[in-house]
């Protein structure tokens, strides 16, 4: 019996994020054989959010043949209906969304759909740090903050779809400050990536463009930046501690573009998690991702391979 070229055994993983897309071509051992990214265009609204993702699938699935499509989107998505329930204003127009429906239209292929961080897991779960694990933690710090419970090998998505919400919780670090939700005093208007370069351009009176600035003007010693970083790193480590005393995971993993802003970072961070913890929680792995970006890309392949393929 012949055995069909790799690439027709393989499926497509997105990853749609509030900055970026990223695309790939995945096999069933998880190797990625081809890739692709894009800007993601989120306020030019939900057609050319599609248009995007569409353009990019056809670049990564060219002559390939894959088998089906699996998807990690920001927002809150109803991965049963394959629609997007809500979203914050870092994609215009995002909720209400069938992006099953018109990522199917588009490229032919079904779809499989989910929360990007919950693909973030996924992905871990299936072939990275929780491999072993029989629950985990993912928190996802970057331009939000987002997290996944993983019990079993599979997501906890609650009873709207809303479970991992984690920065839309209250921080005593953020008070007085706006989130992106329209809320006031969340985890997320300080400790992601976009919050911490407004607290830099509102001390210092200067725009800040990327996250990468500000660690590097850390890194250089300047007060500001290092300040602005080590409260992000502060808030964040005690809104997951609590979270460990609450679902008392196995495994935290800790991951996305902030996480990567360096050992000054991690250390203020992990401290004060770990100054929450519970005697009984106090041993607690917390580690960083073992996929990088990778990791959203695997997952939305195995939501591919799971929901639709081994279906």
């Amino acid at each position: 019996m012949t055995r069909p070229p790799l690439a027709q055994t393989a499926v497509i993983g997105v990853d749609l994020g509030g900055t970026k897309t990223n695309a790939a071509l995945i096999d069933r051992d998880g190797r990625v054989l081809r890739r692709a990214t894009a800007a993601t265009p989120g306020q030019r609204g939900p057609e050319e959010i599609v248009r995007t993702v569409g353009h990019l699938v056809e670049e990564v699935g060219a002559d390939a043949h894959p088998l089906a499509l699996g998807v990690g989107s920001a927002g809150v998505i109803d991965q049963v209906r394959g629609e997007v329930v809500s979203a914050t204003s870092v994609l215009r127009d995002w909720a209400g969304t069938p992006i099953r429906r018109v990522l199917e239209q588009w490229t032919g292929l079904p779809v499989a759909v989910d929360n990007d961080v919950h693909a973030h897991a996924l992905g871990e779960i299936w072939r990275g740090r929780g491999r072993e694990a029989h629950s985990m933690l993912l928190v996802a710090v970057g331009t939000g903050v987002g997290a996944s419970l993983v019990l079993d090998g599979q997501v906890w998505h609650g009873a709207r779809h809303v479970a991992g919400h984690l920065g839309h919780i209250a921080s005593p670090y953020a008070d007085g400050r706006e989130c992106v939700c329209g809320g006031w005093g969340h985890l997320e208007s300080v400790a992601a990536g976009p919050a911490i370069c407004a607290e830099v351009a509102r001390r210092t009176g200067e725009p800040v463009a990327r996250l990468q600035d500000v660690v590097r003007a850390a890194a250089g010693g300047s007060g500001v930046e290092t300040d602005a970083l080590r409260q992000g790193a502060l808030a964040l480590g005690v809104a997951v501690g609590g979270v460990v005393n609450l679902l008392d995971p196995q495994l935290v993993v800790i991951t996305g573009g902030v996480a990567a802003a360096g050992p000054s970072w991690w250390s203020a961070m992990d401290q004060a998690l770990r100054d929450e913890l519970l005697p009984a929680t106090a041993d607690v792995a917390v580690l960083d991702s073992e996929l990088g970006a990778d990791a959203a890309l695997l997952g939305a392949a195995r939501l591919a391979f799971e929901r639709i393929v081994d279906a």
